[in-house]
């Protein structure tokens, strides 16, 4: 099999193993305490051991699902936050999450989640494939965007040539490297790898440099025992506290051609005494390849760079907006979904009212508060979902949007709408100020609408919505730009043909007002526009 299933894999240093949950078959737990032969000079776990761990701990869950042996195609960018030393415990943790077709000659059989966290961890690996599948794309886009060829790769007499970082080292497979198929452990070669760029950055920094992350892994073809490992790495770019390692690994056979199995992309930092980063040289690229390499590593930047603002995004900052931009629109596609599912996943939901079926719940997390409105209405689940993707026509239903415009078509799944609504600011009775009522101000908010279909029985159908920031809509005079955090509707089938419609929001301090009342219990305006919507839904229900 050629295919491996999407895995979740957690690494702990030292803490408690959570309440037992229902049993998963295909889940694997690993524990393994770190000796001085798993570490590197200054008694860390090198990140080589790691991932050999990771990768076997992945195969066998793998293989427990398919039931025959199983090899790795890819792993996701992987981040390096916190140092393990030696004499303290790994404790690892796998199991399938998804399993997708991609092979002719195994067919494996479908995942059924159990329990909740298990549906939403196998709705988000959907997610997560998406991403996977475009990633390739999205790097050509970038580099073809004329700010990428715009980079300026001249650089002073004290940079370094990207040549006197060039490393090479040949490994030979012998049976301890590899499986009972013969095949070389995906973690192997990724530790190998992890080797050679470590030595291509230190030729740069004269220092003993930090991996922080490795872009995605993607293995292209697999290696045997008798193999000869050629492990090619050189630092690509080289920003101020930061620097790019590309690897790649190719396979031969005594005489045979070599074969590209690998190519990986690692970032390194070097710490100072205080544990800062370093300001790094500049790196001199070669001409023609070298230049190649040198605006790919500038794009990759902007890209993680992009990913660690949109999920680093939290209430209590200013903006909860992200900026909109096509390089980094499967990532926020990805955030906007996934957030949702999480939201809706949460099991500490609380009751505050309810009036004729229709239910308002609360979720108090730290300094955030959500709500979750609820209903089952006699319409389909996939004529529901048609019909509230459509954000253009909520204003007819929901007395909130006063506006709803479609300002960009992102692609079949995804879409940008300005809404306009009418500003609340309650004064000390709960009431809109006389100031405001007065001045008429408005609102207006720029969405990112992701819609998704169930991934599979049991799944809902999610229309998730968060704030972006365009710059050919920027705010306006007249209107104070209001920001989503997460938001949206999960639309769920249920008996006789019918829907369980949850409507979920991340209060903000713009969305808050609209709400607040209802969460006192002094007013139901949140049942008027349910039921508004389910007049809506049951009109159009055909």
């Amino acid at each position: 099999m050629s295919s491996r299933t999407s895995d979740c894999l957690e690494e702990e240093d030292g803490e408690e193993e959570e309440e037992e949950e229902n049993y998963n078959p295909t889940e694997v737990k690993m524990s393994q305490i770190v000796m001085p032969c798993h570490s590197n000079h200054r008694q860390e776990l090198s990140v080589g051991q790691l991932l050999k761990w990771m990768d076997s701990a992945a195969c066998l869950s793998a293989e427990r699902h398919a039931g025959s042996p199983c090899v790795t195609a890819s792993m996701d960018d992987i981040h390096f936050e916190h140092t393990i030393s030696v004499g303290q415990v790994v404790n690892i943790r796998a199991k399938v999450n998804r399993a997708f077709n991609t092979s002719m000659e195994v067919t494996l059989k479908p995942i059924v989640p159990v329990t909740q966290k298990e549906q939403v961890e196998y709705s988000v690996a959907a997610e997560r494939r998406r991403v996977r599948m475009v990633h390739d794309d999205i790097i050509k886009d970038l580099l073809s965007n004329e700010w990428v060829q715009q980079v300026d790769s001249s650089v002073g007499p004290s940079a370094v040539a990207a040549e006197r970082t060039r490393v090479e080292s040949v490994e030979l497979v012998l049976p301890p490297h590899a499986n009972h198929q013969v095949n070389t452990f995906g973690g192997q070669i990724m530790a190998w790898m992890v080797n050679v760029a470590t030595i291509a950055a230190s030729r740069l920094s004269q220092a003993h440099p930090t991996l922080r992350a490795i872009d995605m892994f993607t293995f292209r073809g697999p290696s045997q025992v008798g193999d000869r490992l050629l492990l090619k790495a050189i630092v690509n770019n080289a920003f101020r506290n930061s620097m790019e390692v590309g690897v790649r690994a190719e396979a031969y056979h005594e005489e045979g051609p070599n074969r590209h199995i690998n190519s990986a992309f690692m970032t390194f930092e070097v710490l100072d005494d205080g544990g800062k980063p370093r300001t790094l040289p500049r790196i001199r690229p070669e001409p023609l390849e070298g230049q190649r390499r040198f605006q790919e590593a500038t794009a990759r930047k902007k890209i993680r760079l992009d990913r660690k603002y949109i999920i680093s995004r939290t209430q209590g900052e200013v903006p909860l907006s992200v900026p909109w931009d096509p390089t980094n629109q499967v990532y926020l596609s990805f955030n906007n979904v996934s957030a949702l599912k999480m939201l809706a996943a949460r099991s500490s939901w609380r009751l505050s009212c309810e009036k004729d079926q229709v239910q308002l719940y609360t979720l108090e997390q730290k300094s955030m508060l959500s709500f979750k409105i609820e209903c089952e209405v006699d319409v389909p689940a996939h004529r529901a979902f048609d019909l509230l993707a459509e954000l253009s026509n909520r204003p007819s239903w929901d007395s909130h949007y006063k506006k709803c415009e479609l300002i960009q078509l992102v692609d079949n799944d995804d879409f940008i709408y300005r809404v306009v609504t009418p500003s609340v600011r309650h004064g000390a009775m709960g009431s809109p100020t006389a100031a405001n009522q007065a001045k008429g101000i408005l609102q207006d908010f720029i969405l990112l609408a992701s819609k998704r279909k169930p991934c599979g029985s049991g799944d809902p159908y999610v229309i998730a919505l968060r704030s972006v920031s365009l710059p050919t809509h920027p705010p306006t005079e007249g209107y104070n730009r209001g920001e989503v955090l997460c938001a949206g509707f999960t639309i769920l089938e249920t008996k006789d043909n019918k829907s369980l419609i949850s409507y979920f929001n991340q209060a903000s301090p713009e969305v808050l007002p609209y709400i607040s009342t209802d969460i006192a219990g002094l007013s139901s305006s949140f049942y008027h526009t349910f039921c508004s919507c389910s007049q809506y839904l049951t009109r159009n229900r055909l």
